[in-house]
């Protein structure tokens, strides 16, 4: 467990985001009530109509996310009006919502595209005069919305190949890679898998495409050693997906001990089948998200390390973009070096490898997902 110091920096990062945050829910506020300026095109005070279109309900994740605009929307003149596809990867869902955010009239949507055929709505909404936010997931290209707020993936999925690599003190990994998609390309798929196995220190070839690294060979992180990909699976995010690509995966090779998981569902699912294999003693199983249920699974030893991301921050700052935009006009800028505003992540673990930056299950609890 690090002390306070160690995990001072990640800490307090949050807790500047959340005067940030403080702040816009003070100038929400504000902006409430009949003095407001009017929605583009419409009459003075007139609500600011704002549209959060998320992957699925199924997924805490993007509950949380709803949870997280509802909040900010609190007290404002906003009209904030919530879908969801049925599941990760309902595209046609999705388009129907964003229709619906034209038919409207709304001023800004906000978007965890589903996939790439929702691109062409997203054009259509902006060709309308709305204002694009994605959330969670950049769209290819980047360009096709005006902004992002996310997670930077291929950081954070580096976060727990080096933690990984360090655990693995020089030993052979046997890796079974769980992803997202298998008939469609998503940046948020690829960033993470693609980051995992940089961090672990394996050339991975095209960095915007997974699997077409080489399936053996030498990883370079930590102490270094010999490495075989036994394969990937898509889990569309869900446990029985990350239940049913473990099962596979083990069916192919059953000594596999590095276990690379998109997301908690699909960790706490791969859990599971290696459990019921009597597999699970030895395999390093790490994710990204850092949901509270992600965090108790970390603290218990289910998933060894996770990268946590913070979408109730990504939702409130969406919307308190859209609310200034329609306010004053200001609009939101991407951060230093990127193509999109990095909303952050933090390694977390209960056993800290020395030189890499994390924090403990205690600390991650008391701000998962930026509750």
């Amino acid at each position: 467990m690090l002390s306070s110091k160690a995990f001072g920096p990640a800490v307090n990062r949050f807790l500047a985001v959340g005067a940030v945050l403080t702040l816009g829910a003070i100038s929400l506020t504000a902006c409430g009530g009949s003095s407001a300026p009017a929605a583009s095109g419409g009459s003075a005070g007139a609500k600011i109509g704002v549209s959060l279109i998320v992957k699925t309900t199924t997924n805490p994740y993007f509950v949380a996310m709803e949870d997280g605009a509802k909040k900010a929307a609190e007290g404002g003149n906003i009209d904030l009006k919530l879908a969801a596809g049925k599941s990760d990867g309902d595209e046609d869902t999705q388009i129907q919502a964003i229709e619906n955010a034209i038919s409207k009239g709304d001023k800004g949507i906000l978007i965890t595209p589903n996939g790439p055929a929702v691109v062409d709505a997203i054009k259509k909404a902006r060709d309308a005069g709305l204002f694009v936010i994605a959330l969670d997931t950049p769209p290819d290209p980047a360009s096709a919305v005006d902004i992002t707020f996310a997670t930077d993936n291929f950081a954070a999925g580096k976060q727990i190949g080096q933690w990984t690599a360090a655990q693995l003190d020089g030993k052979k990994a046997t890796i079974a890679l769980i992803d997202l998609f298998s008939d469609k390309v998503v940046s948020v798929d690829y960033n993470r898998d693609q980051g995992f196995l940089t961090g672990l220190g394996i050339d991975t070839a095209d960095k915007t495409k997974n699997g077409d690294e080489a399936k053996t060979g030498k990883y370079t992180g930590g102490k270094g050693g010999d490495y075989e990909i036994v394969g990937n699976q898509a889990s569309q995010g869900a446990e029985d997906g990350g239940r049913t690509a473990m099962e596979t995966l083990l069916s192919k090779n059953p000594n596999v001990n590095v276990v690379y998981t998109i997301n908690e569902p699909a960790a706490a699912g791969a859990y599971e089948a290696l459990k019921a294999a009597g597999k699970e003693k030895g395999v390093l199983v790490v994710s990204i998200d850092g949901g509270c249920t992600g965090v108790n699974n970390v603290k218990s030893g289910i998933i060894g390390a996770t990268a946590q991301q913070y979408p109730v921050k990504m939702a409130q700052l969406g919307v308190q973009a859209i609310q200034d935009l329609a306010t004053s006009g200001k609009k939101p800028t991407v951060s230093a070096g990127l193509d999109f505003f990095n909303t952050g992540s933090a390694l977390v673990t209960d056993k800290a490898v020395s030189g890499l930056t994390s924090i403990d299950t205690t600390a991650a609890s008391q701000i998962c997902w930026g509750k």
